[in-house]
Protein backbone atom coordinates (compact mmCIF):
# COMPACT_ATOMS: atom_id res chain seq x y z
CA UNK A 1 0.00 0.00 0.00
CA UNK A 2 1.39 3.35 -1.04
CA UNK A 3 0.57 5.14 2.23
CA UNK A 4 2.64 2.62 4.21
CA UNK A 5 5.77 4.00 2.52
CA UNK A 6 5.11 7.51 3.81
CA UNK A 7 5.91 8.94 7.19
CA UNK A 8 2.69 10.36 8.58
CA UNK A 9 3.16 13.27 10.98
CA UNK A 10 1.61 13.31 14.44
CA UNK A 11 -0.69 16.28 13.65
CA UNK A 12 -2.21 14.31 10.76
CA UNK A 13 -2.58 11.18 12.92
CA UNK A 14 -4.28 13.27 15.61
CA UNK A 15 -6.76 14.65 13.08
CA UNK A 16 -7.84 11.23 11.81
CA UNK A 17 -10.04 10.40 14.85
CA UNK A 18 -11.71 13.81 14.47
CA UNK A 19 -12.48 13.10 10.82
CA UNK A 20 -13.89 9.73 11.79
CA UNK A 21 -16.08 11.23 14.53
CA UNK A 22 -17.49 13.96 12.30
CA UNK A 23 -18.14 11.50 9.47
CA UNK A 24 -19.88 9.19 11.93
CA UNK A 25 -22.21 12.05 12.89
CA UNK A 26 -22.86 12.84 9.22
CA UNK A 27 -23.80 9.21 8.58
CA UNK A 28 -26.21 9.22 11.52
CA UNK A 29 -27.84 12.34 10.06
CA UNK A 30 -28.29 10.74 6.64
CA UNK A 31 -25.63 12.74 4.77
CA UNK A 32 -24.39 10.75 1.77
CA UNK A 33 -21.74 13.00 0.30
CA UNK A 34 -19.74 16.04 1.31
CA UNK A 35 -17.04 18.27 -0.16
CA UNK A 36 -13.77 19.26 1.47
CA UNK A 37 -15.30 22.72 1.87
CA UNK A 38 -18.23 21.18 3.74
CA UNK A 39 -15.91 19.26 6.06
CA UNK A 40 -13.83 22.39 6.64
CA UNK A 41 -16.87 24.35 7.82
CA UNK A 42 -17.71 21.60 10.31
CA UNK A 43 -14.22 21.13 11.69
CA UNK A 44 -12.59 24.55 11.40
CA UNK A 45 -9.87 23.33 9.03
CA UNK A 46 -9.06 24.62 5.57
CA UNK A 47 -10.23 22.62 2.54
CA UNK A 48 -6.61 22.49 1.40
CA UNK A 49 -5.49 20.91 4.68
CA UNK A 50 -8.23 18.31 4.46
CA UNK A 51 -7.33 17.35 0.89
CA UNK A 52 -3.63 17.16 1.82
CA UNK A 53 -4.42 14.86 4.74
CA UNK A 54 -6.59 12.54 2.65
CA UNK A 55 -4.11 12.49 -0.24
CA UNK A 56 -1.54 10.95 2.10
CA UNK A 57 -3.74 7.84 2.13
CA UNK A 58 -4.96 7.81 -1.45
CA UNK A 59 -7.34 10.76 -1.74
CA UNK A 60 -10.78 9.07 -1.58
CA UNK A 61 -12.61 11.93 -3.33
CA UNK A 62 -13.99 12.33 -6.85
CA UNK A 63 -13.70 15.57 -8.76
CA UNK A 64 -17.09 17.19 -9.11
CA UNK A 65 -18.63 14.88 -6.53
CA UNK A 66 -16.64 15.29 -3.33
CA UNK A 67 -16.47 12.46 -0.82
CA UNK A 68 -18.81 9.54 -0.31
CA UNK A 69 -19.40 9.82 3.44
CA UNK A 70 -19.91 6.12 4.10
CA UNK A 71 -16.86 5.14 2.06
CA UNK A 72 -14.64 7.81 3.63
CA UNK A 73 -15.81 6.81 7.10
CA UNK A 74 -14.96 3.17 6.36
CA UNK A 75 -11.55 3.98 4.87
CA UNK A 76 -10.48 6.15 7.80
CA UNK A 77 -11.67 3.41 10.16
CA UNK A 78 -9.37 1.00 8.33
CA UNK A 79 -6.46 3.44 8.53
CA UNK A 80 -7.02 3.69 12.28
CA UNK A 81 -7.24 -0.13 12.47
CA UNK A 82 -10.60 0.08 14.22
CA UNK A 83 -11.54 -3.29 12.78
CA UNK A 84 -8.79 -4.92 14.85
CA UNK A 85 -9.04 -5.90 18.51
CA UNK A 86 -5.75 -5.60 20.34
CA UNK A 87 -6.06 -7.52 23.64
CA UNK A 88 -5.99 -4.91 26.40
CA UNK A 89 -5.90 -4.88 30.19
CA UNK A 90 -6.78 -2.04 32.55
CA UNK A 91 -4.95 -1.43 35.81
CA UNK A 92 -6.76 0.64 38.40
CA UNK A 93 -10.48 0.15 39.00
CA UNK A 94 -11.24 3.43 40.74
CA UNK A 95 -13.61 6.07 39.41
CA UNK A 96 -11.34 6.94 36.48
CA UNK A 97 -10.71 3.32 35.54
CA UNK A 98 -14.42 2.54 35.64
CA UNK A 99 -15.23 5.51 33.42
CA UNK A 100 -12.52 4.60 30.91
CA UNK A 101 -13.55 0.94 30.77
CA UNK A 102 -17.25 1.64 30.48
CA UNK A 103 -17.09 4.48 27.96
CA UNK A 104 -13.80 4.75 26.06
CA UNK A 105 -13.06 1.04 25.67
CA UNK A 106 -16.53 -0.01 24.55
CA UNK A 107 -17.48 -0.58 20.91
CA UNK A 108 -15.24 -0.76 17.86
CA UNK A 109 -12.10 1.18 18.64
CA UNK A 110 -9.24 -1.16 17.81
CA UNK A 111 -8.96 -2.61 21.32
CA UNK A 112 -10.63 -5.41 23.27
CA UNK A 113 -10.65 -5.18 27.05
CA UNK A 114 -9.92 -8.67 28.36
CA UNK A 115 -8.90 -8.04 31.99
CA UNK A 116 -9.18 -5.51 34.82
CA UNK A 117 -6.87 -5.43 37.84
CA UNK A 118 -6.77 -3.49 41.09
CA UNK A 119 -4.88 -3.67 44.40
CA UNK A 120 -7.84 -2.54 46.49
CA UNK A 121 -9.40 -5.59 48.13
CA UNK A 122 -12.80 -3.88 48.24
CA UNK A 123 -12.94 -3.80 44.45
CA UNK A 124 -11.98 -7.43 43.84
CA UNK A 125 -14.71 -9.55 42.23
CA UNK A 126 -16.78 -6.51 41.33
CA UNK A 127 -17.43 -6.05 37.61
CA UNK A 128 -16.38 -3.40 35.12
CA UNK A 129 -17.68 -3.51 31.56
CA UNK A 130 -18.77 -7.12 32.11
CA UNK A 131 -15.39 -8.23 33.45
CA UNK A 132 -14.52 -9.21 37.01
CA UNK A 133 -11.89 -7.11 38.76
CA UNK A 134 -8.91 -9.33 39.58
CA UNK A 135 -6.20 -8.85 42.23
CA UNK A 136 -2.75 -7.73 41.14
CA UNK A 137 -1.35 -11.03 42.40
CA UNK A 138 -2.96 -12.73 39.39
CA UNK A 139 -1.41 -10.38 36.81
CA UNK A 140 1.54 -12.58 35.80
CA UNK A 141 -0.54 -15.71 35.35
CA UNK A 142 -3.18 -13.84 33.39
CA UNK A 143 -0.64 -12.25 31.03
CA UNK A 144 1.11 -15.56 30.47
CA UNK A 145 -2.16 -17.21 29.47
CA UNK A 146 -3.88 -14.38 27.57
CA UNK A 147 -0.92 -12.36 26.19
CA UNK A 148 -2.34 -8.82 26.30
CA UNK A 149 -0.54 -6.31 24.11
CA UNK A 150 -1.86 -3.07 25.61
CA UNK A 151 -2.20 -1.77 29.17
CA UNK A 152 -4.34 1.14 30.32
CA UNK A 153 -2.89 2.75 33.44
CA UNK A 154 -5.40 4.44 35.76
CA UNK A 155 -3.34 4.18 38.91
CA UNK A 156 -1.75 6.76 41.24
CA UNK A 157 1.39 8.26 39.70
CA UNK A 158 3.64 7.04 42.53
CA UNK A 159 3.02 3.41 41.58
CA UNK A 160 3.31 3.91 37.82
CA UNK A 161 7.05 3.26 37.38
CA UNK A 162 7.09 -0.04 39.24
CA UNK A 163 3.90 -1.10 37.49
CA UNK A 164 5.23 -0.18 34.04
CA UNK A 165 8.43 -2.15 34.69
CA UNK A 166 6.34 -5.13 35.73
CA UNK A 167 4.06 -4.96 32.68
CA UNK A 168 6.92 -4.50 30.23
CA UNK A 169 8.64 -7.56 31.69
CA UNK A 170 5.42 -9.45 30.89
CA UNK A 171 5.67 -8.48 27.20
CA UNK A 172 3.36 -5.47 27.09
CA UNK A 173 4.80 -2.62 25.03
CA UNK A 174 1.81 -0.36 24.32
CA UNK A 175 0.31 1.91 26.97
CA UNK A 176 -2.60 4.30 27.35
CA UNK A 177 -1.26 6.27 30.28
CA UNK A 178 -3.53 8.31 32.55
CA UNK A 179 -0.84 8.80 35.20
CA UNK A 180 1.58 11.73 35.34
CA UNK A 181 4.61 9.46 35.13
CA UNK A 182 6.54 9.67 31.86
CA UNK A 183 7.04 6.02 30.89
CA UNK A 184 9.38 6.92 28.04
CA UNK A 185 12.07 8.22 30.40
CA UNK A 186 13.10 4.68 31.34
CA UNK A 187 11.49 2.81 28.44
CA UNK A 188 11.99 4.70 25.17
CA UNK A 189 11.34 1.49 23.25
CA UNK A 190 7.63 1.31 24.10
CA UNK A 191 4.62 3.03 22.53
CA UNK A 192 2.72 5.42 24.81
CA UNK A 193 -0.30 7.68 24.45
CA UNK A 194 -0.47 10.00 27.45
CA UNK A 195 -3.69 11.54 28.74
CA UNK A 196 -3.12 14.38 31.19
CA UNK A 197 -6.57 15.59 32.21
CA UNK A 198 -5.32 18.19 34.70
CA UNK A 199 -2.92 19.65 32.12
CA UNK A 200 -5.88 20.27 29.83
CA UNK A 201 -7.85 21.87 32.66
CA UNK A 202 -4.94 24.14 33.59
CA UNK A 203 -4.61 25.23 29.96
CA UNK A 204 -8.29 26.13 30.01
CA UNK A 205 -7.72 28.08 33.24
CA UNK A 206 -4.99 30.13 31.57
CA UNK A 207 -7.12 30.92 28.55
CA UNK A 208 -10.19 31.69 30.67
CA UNK A 209 -8.21 34.24 32.67
CA UNK A 210 -6.33 35.91 29.80
CA UNK A 211 -8.65 37.86 27.56
CA UNK A 212 -6.06 38.04 24.78
CA UNK A 213 -6.40 34.25 24.34
CA UNK A 214 -10.14 34.49 23.70
CA UNK A 215 -11.16 35.08 20.12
Amino acid sequence: MESSKKIISNPVINRLPRYYRYLDNLLKNGVRRISSDGISKLMGLTPSQIRQDFNLFGGFGQQGYGYNVAQLHEEIGKILNLDKELPTILIGAGNLGRAVASNALGGSNGFKLIGVFDKNAENISQNIAGLPISPMSELEAFCKENKPQVAVLCTPTESAKELADRLISLGIDKFWNFTNYDLLVHHPEILVENVHIKDSLMALSYRANNSSERK
